[in-house]
């Protein structure tokens, strides 16, 4: 809205006695509540002329509501020319297939080089977006699909869907040992009470609740693919260490060390020098936050993990004979 004309509503009587930010939330349906919250508290939204500054006060019908703010513009993040794969774009959204190795937005001890600023060049628009666009995130040494909103109403509306749950993601992970099926993962998680930078299972998280099925067993490993059902920090990656599988190159939540009685020296090495997490985003799948058509999108599995599946199918072969 930055530079926009304010953006005026007339309270009607179904929404007398609401709160201010509940009934600005159903008369500016473009902006979420929290975000309504937060120009209010900036002094952004006027009742009759008069400037509110608390969500909570009551409305009563007849009142005219005005609202006059800025959207983020993403200031102290500059727009870089780093190279996107763009699987898909359009007005509202662009869905992207992110690297390994590139973190998605800036941080402490990282102020350039992320998504974020990839985005703000390729979309200017998203300089108007909260995080230029960027509604859910994955780890930087997690490779896949991810969607972007490029606008206020495409923002708000993939928040939501995400919250509740809308959005379904499928993941390639390769894990240590071998599964003999597929299941069910449900536990809570929170941050861990001793390594903040962790996340860890806990009674008192949140709820997390992942669906895993085989797609290849190999001698020491199994490939999975896994289902979120909800979205939480480093979901996947504790899920699977929980299970005592977990994914290949993955230091924080795994073993450095590579086990395997009787393993091969060459694989022990590849697996070895893996330089990240086996984790790759393969499938996102979501109604369109505007015009509302199903979508679905896959992004294929990354070189690197390609080479390293190859390398346990063949060590698996060799096992395999007599």
């Amino acid at each position: 809205m930055a530079d926009a004309d304010p953006l005026r509503a007339r309270v009607p009587l179904a929404l007398a006695g609401s709160r201010l930010d509940a009934a600005a939330a159903q008369l500016f349906p473009d902006f979420s509540r929290s975000r309504l919250q937060a120009w209010i508290a900036e002094g952004a939204l006027r009742v009759n002329g008069a400037v509110a500054d608390k969500a909570r006060q009551p409305v009563l019908e007849g009142d005219e509501l005005e609202l006059t703010a800025e959207t983020p513009h993403n200031a102290s993040v500059v727009a870089q020319d780093i190279a996107l794969s763009v699987l898909h774009a359009d007005e509202h959204i662009a869905i992207i297939d992110k690297p390994a190795g590139l973190t998605v937005h800036p941080g402490a001890g990282q102020s350039e080089g992320t998504l974020q600023n990839a985005l703000l060049h390729a979309f200017p628009e998203t300089a108007q977006v909260p995080r230029a666009g960027i509604v859910h995130r994955l780890d930087k040494d997690t490779s896949g699909v991810l969607v972007v909103a490029r606008t206020l109403v495409a923002h708000t509306k993939l928040v939501a869907m995400i919250a509740n749950r809308e959005l379904h993601r499928e993941y390639d992970a390769i894990v240590a040992g071998v599964l003999s099926g597929g299941g069910r993962v449900e536990a809570a998680i929170a941050r861990h009470p001793k390594d903040r930078k962790k996340m860890a299972i806990s009674e008192t998280g949140r709820p997390a609740v992942s669906h895993y099925r085989v797609v290849e067993r190999f001698a020491f490993h199994t490939h999975l693919r896994v289902k979120l059902e909800t979205g939480r920090t480093h979901q996947i990656r504790v899920h699977m260490a929980h299970l005592k599988h977990p994914i290949v190159g993955d230091s924080v939540y795994g073993t450095k060390s590579v086990r395997g009685r009787g393993m091969d020296a060459r694989l022990r090495e590849t697996l070895a020098k893996f330089p990240r997490q086996a984790l790759h985003a393969h499938e996102l799948a979501l109604a369109h936050p505007v015009t509302g058509e199903a979508m679905s999108f896959s992004a294929a599995l990354p070189k690197d993990m390609q080479d390293l599946i190859a390398a346990l199918r063949a060590d698996a072969a060799t096992a395999s004979r007599p």
